[in-house]
């Protein structure tokens, strides 16, 4: 019951700052549409007939009511398409988009962390950490443009946009993932230290195990039980990357759609696409919550 309430309150929250902002941001969606030398009188009919005369928490109800019950249209004429259509369309291609995302990461970052780790101190930590520091420290809207000049323009290997095959997801995949890796690396590195320093270890080493083994049968799979939480966070974070990924590569997912909607003042289509982000990232929060239960038996026996 806690978690749904606070599902919910997440939610009302996310819909509350949503609209607060689009009400502040500058321009007037009527001039979107008219154009700024359409008369008074025209702008003030267009205002009543979408309903952006009445006040903010009507606004709100009327677009609760029309979501819930499938109603809910974009938000200027003449052509108000249903939301949800388009949302469904769009989502599949982001959710695709952050688990490929994620998948690089973790093939990324996994061996590169394990390595800084049981080579501390050498010059091989330190170039794994400074490979994790400059993959942070790289911005998506600078390495996409990179990747698509070099493998699609000089060397034709990958398509520069769309999504008709799985060719066209490996660069935008490879952008959104890179950050997460550099941050899962130092992660990884991290918590493998801190579980070799463990009693366990100690243990296991005195009973004459190899060091490999040690760190690939004991140390490493304790270390990765704190990532599991990190990796539930960081796919919030991953959905607002692709934001700007599939700006980048016209990949046609939620981020696409969120920011023609901001463009053209569609707020029903703004708040719903937020919504959906929100309710995303809570539910992967909640299976990290049970995954992370089912990887600890402390957890298990507490419950």
């Amino acid at each position: 019951m806690r978690r749904l309430l606070s599902t919910l309150l997440s939610g009302v929250g996310a819909l509350l700052l949503v609209s607060l902002f689009l009400h502040l941001v500058p321009g007037d969606p009527i001039d979107v549409m008219l154009g700024e030398q359409a008369t008074q009188v025209d702008r003030e009919a267009l205002r009543r007939a979408v309903g952006l005369d009445e006040p903010i928490p009507v606004q709100l109800w009327h677009f609760t009511r029309d979501l819930f019950t499938g109603e809910l249209r974009t938000s200027l004429p003449p052509f108000q398409k249903k939301v949800m259509p388009a949302i469904a369309q769009a989502l599949p291609f982001t959710l695709v988009l952050a688990l490929a995302a994620l998948g690089v990461a973790c093939v990324l970052a996994l061996p590169l962390g394990v390595l800084a780790a049981s080579r501390r101190g050498t010059w091989v930590d330190a170039a794994a950490m400074s490979a994790a520091v400059a993959g942070v420290a790289l911005p998506r809207f600078w390495l996409g443009p990179v990747l698509l000049l070099v493998f699609s323009l000089w060397l034709d290997w990958l398509p520069v946009s769309g999504a008709g095959s799985w060719r066209h997801l490996v660069l935008p995949a490879f952008t959104l993932g890179t950050a997460l890796a550099a941050f899962l690396a130092r992660m990884t590195r991290a918590s493998l230290l801190e579980a070799l320093r463990e009693d366990y270890v100690t243990v296991a080493r005195a009973q004459g195990l190899s060091a490999r083994r040690v760190l690939w049968r004991h140390a490493l799979r304790n270390a990765l039980l704190p990532l599991l939480t990190v990796l539930g966070l960081e796919f919030g974070a991953l959905l607002g990357g692709a934001i700007v990924t599939e700006k980048v590569f016209a990949w046609p997912g939620m981020g696409t759609l969120l920011l023609s909607a901001i463009e053209r003042r569609d707020y029903n289509t703004v708040r719903a696409t937020v919504l959906v982000f929100t309710g995303c990232f809570l539910l992967v929060n909640a299976l990290t919550d049970v995954a992370y239960a089912l990887a600890d038996p402390r957890l298990r026996r507490r419950a």
